[in-house]
């Protein structure tokens, strides 16, 4: 039987995700709501997925996956096909965590007490010992993921939340997550050679991410000792530092042609200060500009690529002289990826000869982004 592994995304981005997947490790995926699956050729893949995705939520062994009603009914009659010893031998000490995709009355503390249970009563009667608890510093976490139809259980590898970014330390209050900003990226169909802007860059994060992928700089390269699978009693014997020193030789020197952009200095000091702890600051260019000033610095047709999240306030006008500028200096080929409200996108973009070309919605948790996709109009 193949190996497998699961990743968790957000929901919206879960071709992304699936994209990412083949380009790291060579496998295609079947889709669930926020969900991949994928085989695997060895843990290997899970640990290169840990220390590279820049769109996983979470990335799991997968043990097994069934249709869920009712959790702890159909995974009392699943249980029997997982083999618990590989994983949880007597000395090591686990927690459940539990995520889902849906809102329940039942608390994910008392869903996670009580599937524990299930799995210390079962190791008990098959392995004949008592399997350690421990919440806050376990050696191993047992994941369940549930959508409304599907259960998804396995072990974690990450340990921690990879949709948060340690490069973070200075933010803007409406910033957006980096695996969102990577989505932006990929929407755009950004490659290096070409050069990117983002006009509103807050604290840089869409530049940052736009800077790790193409460089392909591992975005955990500053955190790798966080991972619990260091911990892992079945790979102590693993010299993970020898396959760090492998993936960090594909690291690329090349120059990137990335500007980050924004009105205040303050947001371009955050920036800056976020793309040094990245360890990228000099693939990046950082101005302070008004979006009205654009043509003063870009020549006619000098941009490929925009990705910017725009400002919640100033409202059409802004969206009027962003479009304007964007028409000059964008050249024909190249693509917009924002968001932004739909309505002032649609009305000024067309002004400016832009059409819509694509168009989704992206979750961050109940947070909800209008993401489009624009293009310039096809010249008659």
């Amino acid at each position: 039987m193949a190996m497998k592994g699961f990743l968790t995304t957000h929901k919206g981005m879960e071709d992304i995700a699936a994209t990412e997947v083949k380009e790291l490790i060579g496998s295609e995926s079947r889709i669930d709501e926020s969900c991949i699956v994928f085989d695997i050729k060895s843990y290997e893949d899970l640990f290169i997925l840990c220390y590279k995705s820049q769109s996983a939520t979470g990335v799991y062994c997968l043990l097994s996956e069934f249709d869920c009603r009712d959790i702890f009914d159909d995974f009392g009659k699943d249980i029997g096909k997982i083999k618990f010893d590989e994983w949880l031998g007597k000395n090591v000490q686990f927690r459940v965590k539990c995520t889902r995709n849906y809102e329940d009355d039942t608390a994910s503390a008392d869903m996670e007490s009580k599937l524990g249970e299930i799995i210390i009563d079962r190791i008990q009667k098959k392995y004949g010992y008592k399997q350690r608890v421990e919440l806050e510093n376990p050696d191993i976490i047992v994941f369940f993921y549930l959508t409304k139809k599907r259960c998804y259980m396995g072990i974690d590898f990450a340990g921690f939340d990879l949709s948060k970014r340690s490069y973070k330390i200075s933010q803007h209050a409406a910033d957006i997550k980096g695996t969102i900003a990577h989505s932006l990226i990929r929407l755009a169909d950004y490659r290096k050679n070409e050069a990117l802007l983002d006009v509103f860059s807050g604290s840089g994060t869409i530049p940052i991410e736009a800077a790790l992928f193409s460089s392909n700089f591992p975005v955990r390269y500053f955190d790798r000792e966080k991972f619990i699978f260091l911990k892992f009693e079945k790979f102590k014997k693993l010299d993970f530092n020898k396959l760090f020193r492998r993936l960090d030789k594909e690291i690329s020197d090349d120059k990137l042609s990335i500007y980050n952009i924004d009105l205040s200095m303050k947001n371009i000091n955050y920036a800056k200060k976020n793309s040094k702890i990245a360890g990228i600051d000099k693939k990046i260019s950082f101005s302070r500009m008004d979006v009205e000033w654009l043509d003063t610095k870009f020549k006619k047709g000098k941009i490929d690529k925009i990705a910017t999240k725009m400002p919640n306030s100033n409202g059409n006008e802004l969206y009027n002289e962003f479009f304007y500028q964007a028409e000059f200096i964008l050249n024909d080929k190249g693509k917009i990826v924002l968001i932004g409200n739909n309505e002032s996108i649609g009305k000024y973009s067309s002004k400016y000869k832009f059409e819509i070309s694509g168009q989704r919605e992206i979750f961050s948790g109940k947070m909800k982004y209008e993401v489009f996709i624009l293009t310039k109009q096809e010249k008659k």
